[in-house]
């Protein structure tokens, strides 16, 4: 297990992280979210041991993580730049990590060849942004990680490719009880692959449940009345978004499904439709109750 505890970092003036606390479970994928600029990557290298906070605790399976070299060769941290060292093939770097890390799986390795068709002599340093994602993860699958700390890890794969690897994550999550972290701006593959999510906002976790949690308590109503909605309509209801279309009324409110269903009828609408949210829909309101600039996205 990861767990944060009241951590806090500075750099300088600015506090980036800001008394955040949570848990990752053994075997599960967790999904850091936030706008640009929120401190998900200083997090994340927090939690890999790269930087030290200056309050609370980081520990993982019960050890702190910083200058923990045991703990290290349990961890792969895959930012979103790519480092190889210069010059080097496949070959070359898969002898580095089999020295680094100790569950290094040679059979692995050459299986691996078969989901990354590449060839393993080729210099890495001339190849695409995307043919470079897949030797990184190709080298971490094979290095066989306790924990995987991924930021933006899809970002340049292709659609083929990204099923691929999601394959392989569920598989190590799911076999080898693999814990992951996850960072995307893509809302709809984090959706797809985390059981629960933090979103973070200038430093500080605003948000932290399981998805299926979170779908449960905020929810899109279409309705129209005949005129204008009464004004009784919007009392007793926590509403953080509405907008007319026409005669429709569209809004986003937080509450119990059946409470909102018998609120609404009790107005004896003409039209109503309780619709089901993305995660992505979720972001940007919950984000724009905390004052981050939305667009209007409801369709």
């Amino acid at each position: 297990m990861i767990q944060i505890n009241h951590v806090s970092k500075r750099f300088g003036e600015l506090e980036a992280i800001k008394d955040v606390t949570f848990s990752v479970p053994k075997g599960s994928i967790y999904g850091l979210l936030g706008s640009n600029g929120a401190g998900k990557t200083t997090l994340m290298k927090m939690i890999a041991g790269i930087y030290k906070q200056n309050k609370g605790t980081i520990t993982i399976d019960g050890e702190p993580i910083f200058e923990n070299i045991k703990q290290k060769e349990r961890i792969i941290f895959l930012p979103d730049a790519l480092y190889f060292f210069p010059h080097t093939t496949i070959r070359q770097m898969a002898d580095f990590y089999r020295h680094i890390y100790p569950k290094w799986n040679e059979e692995r390795f050459y299986k691996m060849q078969e989901l990354f068709p590449i060839n393993m002599n080729q210099k890495i340093h001339r190849m695409s942004k995307g043919m470079q994602r897949q030797v990184a993860f190709w080298l971490t699958f094979s290095a066989m990680p306790d924990v995987l700390i991924l930021d933006e890890p899809l970002d340049g794969l292709d659609a083929v490719m990204r099923q691929k690897v999601k394959n392989i994550l569920f598989q190590d999550v799911a076999e080898r009880e693999m814990t992951v972290v996850i960072s995307s701006h893509n809302l709809f593959e984090v959706e797809d692959l985390c059981d629960r999510i933090g979103i973070l906002h200038h430093g500080s976790l605003i948000i932290e449940k399981e998805i299926d949690n979170l779908k449960t308590n905020i929810h899109k109503v279409q309705v129209a009345f005949h005129g204008q909605a009464p004004s009784s309509f919007f009392q007793q209801m926590d509403v953080i978004y509405k907008e007319y279309r026409g005669s429709v009324l569209l809004c986003i409110v937080r509450g119990k499904e059946e409470e909102i269903i018998a609120h609404i009828q009790k107005h004896d609408p003409i039209l109503f439709d309780l619709l089901p949210l993305t995660l992505e829909e979720i972001f940007i309101y919950e984000m724009g109750g905390k004052g981050y600039a939305i667009e209007n996205i409801l369709i």
